[in-house]
């Protein structure tokens, strides 16, 4: 899925929700559309755009942290970090 589509969870095959749900949000972050140093929607902004449930979204942020991507910080959201942190792609 590029990140220029909307995401559809009634799409999804062969992998869990939230993991296709971060490949998207991956993307849209990798390809720009949410900038390095950028904050993420909060989780109720997220749970609209992405059309999945609260727990969805917040194991879709987990997700993104543990790929090195996001950092969240308590009370005030989810952040990108500095591309330079971002581990290499898959591709490159």
């Amino acid at each position: 899925m590029s990140d220029d589509q909307d995401f559809d969870p009634e799409a999804v095959q062969g992998e869990y929700v939230y993991v296709a749900a971060a490949n998207y949000l991956e993307a849209r972050i990798r390809g720009g559309r949410i900038p390095a140093g950028g904050q993420l929607p909060g989780e109720r902004a997220l749970v609209e755009e992405l059309h999945v449930a609260l727990g969805t979204v917040r194991r879709t942020i987990r997700e993104l942290a543990e790929r090195g991507l996001v950092k969240v910080l308590p009370a005030k959201g989810v952040f990108v970090l500095p591309e330079e942190e971002w581990p290499m792609d898959d591709a490159g």
